[in-house]
């Protein structure tokens, strides 16, 4: 008889998490520990749960899915925790994977991959959907002259345009304090202090 794989889902809609909950639990050797609809619903229980999966959505009230990765591998260091959501932004990803995620998954999986990709991190694999592997991919292939993301590169490009931060976080649908770490995060990048020298640093590099 298989050893019985503990599973605990973290998904704030709870038709994906009957759903979720049913497909794993077809699975032979499968078992669902719980399901919560935030991090702070599960933080109290999951040491004792001890489960070897985490399933994590990226959109929950309260801590975020990004966030919670880093504070789930602290309580249980053995598991691993697969993102399973509908966004698919580089930033996001890269956040994600960054901060402990072994596996990246879009909410169009197929059930099967779904499954193939618990196995898979078990296993020590990184299961991801094609479309988040090819993002992946893509931002690797970006010009390696440009110390900068793909996002970072955007952001700076509006800055040079003249938009303010809260019109940048509005167009890009991110939140202001977002756009403030990354603006930070270039002025890391980039050894300078101020928008006017990150531009100019940017210009002579021909990165905008």
């Amino acid at each position: 008889m298989q050893k019985t794989v503990r599973i605990v889902i973290i998904e704030d809609d709870e038709i994906l998490q009957h759903a979720y909950k049913q497909l794993i639990e077809d699975e032979p050797g499968f078992y669902v520990v719980n399901c919560y609809n935030s991090f702070e619903a599960a933080e109290k229980k999951l040491v004792a749960e001890d489960p070897s999966i985490v399933l994590l959505d990226i959109e929950l009230p309260g801590i975020s899915g990004v966030n919670a990765i880093p504070l789930v591998k602290k309580m249980l260091p053995k598991a691993h925790v697969i993102v399973l959501t509908v966004y698919e932004l580089e930033d996001q990803i890269f956040s994600a994977l960054a901060n402990g995620a072994a596996g990246y998954l879009t909410k169009d999986t197929s059930s099967a991959k779904i499954i193939e990709a618990i196995y898979d991190a078990r296993g020590g694999g990184g299961p991801m959907s094609k479309k988040i592997a090819s993002i992946v991919i893509k931002s690797f292939q970006k010009n390696s002259d440009s110390p900068l993301s793909k996002r970072e590169t955007e952001i700076m490009r509006m800055v040079s345009e003249g938009k303010k931060r809260n019109e940048i976080a509005e167009e890009l649908f991110i939140e202001l304090e977002t756009v403030k770490t990354h603006i930070k995060n270039i002025y890391a990048k980039l050894n300078v202090n101020s928008r006017s020298d990150a531009l100019k640093v940017l210009k002579q590099h021909r990165v905008i």
